[in-house]
């Protein structure tokens, strides 16, 4: 099945959408990847899917977080896990919020 693409225009108020673009710019995707990511695990578990936060509030700066995220890429290569698709990543992402919510 061949993928296409289409535009969608949701509208908003500017300091939403600018607060949002600050929100992505900090975990490291824009807009667009945000509402695919939306609406394919809406899709997956046919509800409002997941929390995102930014991955670590405490950074004070653009270069602390780009040093943070390079040190992570490092660590996933070294694991071998630097090849991993979207869905082996949900998939492991999926098991560790089951196991955390039965050690509840």
């Amino acid at each position: 099945m061949e993928s296409t693409s289409t535009n969608i225009t949701i509208r908003m108020d500017k300091e939403t959408k600018r607060d949002f673009e600050i929100f992505c710019d900090n975990v490291g995707i824009n807009l667009t990847t945000a509402f695919n990511m939306f609406v394919k695990a809406t899709l997956r578990k046919r509800e409002l899917p997941f929390i995102v936060s930014d991955i670590n509030p405490n950074l004070q700066s653009r270069k602390e977080f780009q040093e943070a995220f390079e040190a992570l890429q490092k660590e996933s290569a070294a694991n071998g896990n630097d090849e991993m698709t979207l869905d082996e990543i949900n998939a492991i992402i999926s098991e560790c919020r089951q196991e955390k919510s039965i050690k509840k």
